[in-house]
């Protein structure tokens, strides 16, 4: 097909109520605020910027070394690093307001306290479209994946982050489980607008010559295309079990990837390590997933979303 005969096709989706451009977001973690990328790609191109996590106070993140390269993908151990709220409005949200790209901010918390005050922390508050609301990191101690792997902290947490906030919740689901479609049902009866999924999974690497963990964390969150296929797996079985918007991520790096997430249920993809290697990857997989509906006189990309069975 030449560039010619190209056309763009309608790639809008809405999550919760909220239109996106296209379905192609960046994943919470590997984007930042999306400052860095700013120069690198067209922010106004993507459907939403997830920013990196944000908690009620600052954070410092766990001892270094922090990321170990591995087969197919990486780990990662920064544990959730940031500022704190206060910080992210003050600074991030004003650079943000510059695009025509939707906002999902994604929230950490250790105790449910935590998130509900880092909820509360944006109350009147504008330019924030979406919560990403993050239990299931596994680098932290307590609250992430701790309450995320449980289905009746996950609905209880859910409920009480959705008394505080009239903006959607989409929450974010570890891997880490023994039934996925368990965990999503409990998010779905705690009111969740939305599910993203999946955080990475936990793994770990050695130095074999200091014979010691290479993280400083001893343990990591594995991502990248090694996790593609239990990520796409996860998202076809969630897609049956729940009635909502499905966010879906998982080793993601070219238009193809993108179209099986969607082709397995989900609304929208999100695209985190592949940010590292190649910082066009989001604007490739916008263009790849128009190629490819051209390739098959697809006019709308929510046409093809969850059609098998």
């Amino acid at each position: 097909m030449t560039v010619s005969a190209i056309t763009m096709n309608d790639l809008a989706v809405n999550i919760a109520g909220v239109e996106l451009k296209n379905p192609v977001i960046t994943a919470s973690g590997t984007f930042n605020s999306g400052k860095e990328y700013s120069h690198l790609i067209g922010l106004n191109k993507l459907g939403a910027i997830t920013t990196k996590g944000v908690s009620h106070k600052p954070w410092p993140g766990n001892p270094p070394p922090r990321t170990a390269e591995t087969y197919g993908g990486m780990l990662n151990a920064v544990g959730l690093q940031n500022p704190g709220a206060k910080a992210f409005i003050q600074e991030d949200l004003p650079f943000l307001s510059q695009y025509n790209t939707k906002v999902i901010v994604n929230l950490c918390g250790k105790t449910e306290e935590e998130y509900i005050n880092v909820v509360r922390d944006f109350e009147g508050i504008t330019g924030v479209d979406l919560f990403e609301l993050n239990i299931s990191c596994p680098n932290i101690e307590a609250g992430g994946m701790a309450m995320g792997t449980d289905p009746k902290m996950t609905e209880h947490i859910t409920r009480q982050v959705k008394k505080h906030t009239n903006i959607p919740v989409i929450v974010k689901l570890s891997p880490n489980v023994t039934d996925i479609a368990t965990i999503a049902k409990a998010a779905e009866a705690g009111g969740a607008d939305g599910i993203s999924l999946i955080n990475t999974i936990l793994g770990m690497k050695i130095d074999i010559h200091r014979r010691q963990p290479l993280l400083g964390n001893k343990l990591g969150g594995l991502s990248g295309p090694a996790i593609k296929p239990i990520a796409l797996r996860m998202v076809y079985q969630v897609a049956k079990a729940v009635n909502l918007p499905i966010i879906g991520m998982g080793g993601i790096s070219t238009g193809e990837d993108a179209i099986e997430f969607i082709i397995a249920g989900a609304t929208a993809v999100a695209v985190g390590m592949a940010n590292f290697s190649n910082p066009q990857a989001t604007m490739d997989i916008v263009t790849g997933i128009n190629t490819y509906m051209n390739m098959y006189n697809i006019q709308n990309i929510n046409d093809i979303r969850g059609i098998i069975q």
